[in-house]
């Protein structure tokens, strides 16, 4: 099971040296990614960097830890310029982009960015299968609701062929994302308890197995915070989360209202302990 960490962004705020400490510290000590959030604008906005833009900084200022926008709101963004950008992500980061997506559930977001709303599901069907076909063919033929390209490509290609999108969704998704999971994804982040974990995994997995594809390409990744009101109960999480075959953990030190220094010694805190509990 690889064990990533959430970036704190919200709780760092402008304090790009502390934000590039974490990044760096955690790739120090052996966390294997970085997940970033995504807001663009909504009513009472959560201080939030555009991941993308801080991810082509943190590109530059790491070597190793995999880079993790989780998630981008798809339908909001307009797709070849999003190829683009993670396109160039991707090469800047030396093929270390994972591409976390998701359709949102803010209609005053969508109404905000001029997007319908009631359509995002279909619009993020296509988009994942017009970002594939550009990110891996330096000419694409590509013709469906919302895209008309011919002959056209970006140029340079990312090194990563396709670049992996995973999917977020709420804990108990429906069916048209579960079906979106099965068949165009190559994996999702779980937001149920474990318990519901193996039934709604078994769903996708038969979904895969009707569109061709084998259900081990689907990765999976859950979330542990490691501070607040279950800090007491982490180390037990982590161990039931690896024991249900996660591919992915996600560390959480967001939330307790910590300074920046605390953001780093829970984080040196929590490396050692997930070593006494066996995670890596």
């Amino acid at each position: 099971m690889r064990i990533g960490v959430s970036l704190p962004i919200r709780e760092l705020k402008n304090d790009l040296a502390a934000i590039v400490a974490f990044a760096q510290l955690a790739e120090e000590l052996g966390f294997t990614h970085l997940r970033i959030p995504d807001q663009i604008l909504r009513p009472n906005n959560q201080h939030l960097h555009e991941p993308l833009t801080l991810m082509g900084y943190l590109a530059a200022l790491t070597e190793k830890i995999e880079l993790t926008p989780s998630v981008i709101v798809l339908p909001l963004r307009e797709t070849i310029l999003l190829a683009k950008q993670t396109t160039e992500i991707d090469i800047l980061s030396g093929g270390r982009l994972r591409l976390g997506i998701g359709v949102g559930g803010s209609e005053d977001e969508y109404q905000f960015v001029g997007e319908d709303y009631k359509t995002r599901g279909k619009k993020c069907d296509e988009q994942m299968k017009l970002l594939k076909e550009l990110w891996c063919k330096e000419s694409v033929e590509f013709i469906a609701d919302w895209h008309n390209i011919s002959k056209a490509g970006i140029n340079p290609l990312p090194i990563q062929r396709p670049i992996p999108m995973w999917i977020g969704a709420k804990a108990s998704p429906r069916r048209s994302v579960i079906n979106r999971i099965g068949t165009l994804s190559d994996g999702w982040f779980v937001l149920c308890n474990p318990e519901e974990f193996p039934k709604l995994n078994m769903e996708i997995n038969d979904i895969a197995k009707k569109s061709g594809r084998d259900p081990k390409e689907i990765g999976t990744e859950a979330g542990v915070a490691v501070v607040g009101p279950r800090e007491h109960e982490w180390q037990g999480r982590v161990k039931v989360w690896k024991s249900k075959g996660l591919s992915h953990l996600c560390i959480r030190t967001l939330g307790g209202g910590l300074s920046p220094k605390q953001h780093l010694e829970k984080l040196q805190e929590i490396s050692t302990e997930l070593e006494e509990v066996n995670a890596y």
